[in-house]
């Protein structure tokens, strides 16, 4: 109990150095101190002007009412807005004023300083951000005054998006070499909460506020995932190390290569055993014996993220056949015709019905999932995929009420090619969800760019060697065989 007790006094004394050196500098009090007291004022008039001209010009008294919430969140989001430029100083900052090695060269260990210097950049900020809303509230003239809940909401939403853009800056601030570098970067930062705003909105104006609290768990997620990066890479000897931010492409080109290749192997033979002619299967036997296996087991989580995802996609499908239930009518699966196929080009959004009409189509959506997993740390490849899935499920329960078969229509129309597509479609997504996954926690005894970069190898791999040929197989089926057992079992 008392080294835990020690260890947090030492986390304390680095946030109680952290807010004194904060305090002693007019350029952060004065932000904070402006955007606080005097940006409510602003938001005050422009409320009152909004509520006794705008509106009653137009007949629309009492919406500004339903906008009220969206002043809170505003005026809590500006003060916050300062911790970004708190955090990122923490080190960069620090590092050009020549503090940082005497702070690093304390007994603090590398959690410690993480975490002191996290909460050290959040504590002004969220008393700001509070306090902003509180004198919102008390200066509002209108005679609308927000719930409790609504309150809760907007301060939880608050401190968490405050959250986000310091978890952020402190992983930029940490890999930067300068202060100017940071502020560049931060834009990556502050820009995507902003848009997060403009969101929150619209969204509460169509959906009411209940609507804010998916909003708080998103938020809540896209934290966890920032903080155990950050932790993850946070480094002290490679704080002191960085002196120059520079891209060496050939570097990075080489070290794409070497993760790109694969070793030769046949069935423990040795090369030479085999005859000149003979030994490029060792090459192959390397790549789909050795190679894609040991690819797919870097990617086992990546796999089994899918998986659950597919299995959201069941329980969504269900979900929707249960409360938008398709009629009878809108399923004639025994007048289904040569012309149906053929009339399949004439819906909007699906591809040409050929061979390489399906096969490009099925290729683009899963190069779009590796290029979203990228993005946004492997959820959307996930939801991406789980949305042909819902609607298939969607299908299946209402061919089920119409009096049909569910097992014999799964398969007569998705089996036969879905036999290779659908793996080919799991295993280029959880390639894709390792691939945004390798930010948040790159292999062990690797930086951040080498991870990405080895995954990026191995979906370029896999993809072009298992993953393009199954679709291709699947697009042939699909083109060939699917419509002719469609007819068989369903044609007139």
């Amino acid at each position: 109990m008392s080294t835990y007790r020690e260890w947090l006094l030492q986390t304390w004394n680095l946030v109680r150095r952290e807010l004194r050196d904060s305090l002693r500098d007019w350029r952060i009090l004065f932000p904070i101190f402006t955007m606080t007291l005097v940006f409510p004022l602003l938001m005050r008039h422009a409320t009152g002007y909004l509520e006794t001209s705008f509106y009653e010009r137009w007949g629309a008294e009492g919406v500004e009412i339903r906008l009220l919430p969206l002043m809170l969140l505003l005026v809590g989001f500006l003060p916050i807005s300062v911790s970004l430029v708190i955090a990122l100083e923490t080190f960069v900052g620090e590092k050009e004023r020549l503090s940082l090695e005497p702070l690093l060269a304390t007994p603090l260990s590398d959690l410690q300083l993480y975490i002191g210097k996290l909460v050290a950049s959040l504590l002004l900020p969220w008393l700001a951000g509070a306090t902003g809303i509180a004198f919102y509230m008390l200066i509002l003239q209108s005679g609308w005054r927000p719930s409790a809940q609504v309150v809760l909401q907007v301060l939880l939403l608050t401190m968490a998006k405050a959250l986000v853009m310091v978890s952020g800056a402190v992983i930029v601030s940490s890999h930067t070499t300068s202060v100017r570098a940071a502020n560049l970067l931060s834009s990556f930062l502050i820009v995507p909460i902003a848009l997060l705003i403009q969101g929150e909105s619209l969204m509460v104006l169509y959906y009411g506020y209940s609507i804010l609290w998916y909003v708080f768990l998103f938020l809540i997620v896209a934290n966890i995932l920032l903080v155990r990066m950050g932790l993850r890479l946070f480094n002290r000897e490679a704080l002191l190390g960085r002196e120059i931010d520079q891209i060496n492409l050939l570097g990075i080109w080489q070290m794409f290569r070497r993760h790109l290749t694969w070793g030769w192997w046949f069935f423990g033979w040795p090369r030479d055993r085999l005859p000149r002619s003979l030994r490029w299967l060792g090459t192959l036997c390397g790549l789909y014996g050795k190679e894609i296996p040991a690819v797919m087991r870097r990617s086992r989580l990546g796999l089994l993220t899918t998986l659950i995802g597919l299995l959201g996609a069941l329980w969504i499908g269900r979900e929707f056949a249960l409360r938008f239930p398709l009629p009878a009518e809108y399923l004639p699966l025994n007048r289904i015709s040569e012309g149906t196929f053929q009339n399949i080009p004439a819906i909007g959004f699906l591809p040409a019905f050929t061979f390489w009409g399906v096969l490009g189509n099925n290729v683009r959506a899963l190069l779009l999932a590796g290029l979203l997993g990228a993005l946004s740390f492997g959820s959307l490849a996930v939801v991406l995929l789980m949305v042909p899935f819902s609607i298939i499920f969607y299908l299946v329960f209402p061919v089920a009420w119409a009096g049909y078969d569910p097992l014999v229509f799964l398969g007569t129309f998705i089996l036969p090619h879905g036999v290779l597509e659908i793996p080919a479609a799991v295993i280029a997504t959880a390639l894709a969800v390792r691939l945004g996954a390798s930010f948040v926690a790159p292999p062990h005894g690797m930086a951040v760019g080498e991870g990405w970069i080895q995954a990026l190898a191995d979906f370029v791999k896999v993809f072009l060697a298992l993953v393009v040929p199954l679709l291709a197989l699947a697009a042939w089926i699909e083109v060939a065989v699917t419509p002719a057992l469609v007819l068989a079992v369903y044609g007139q």
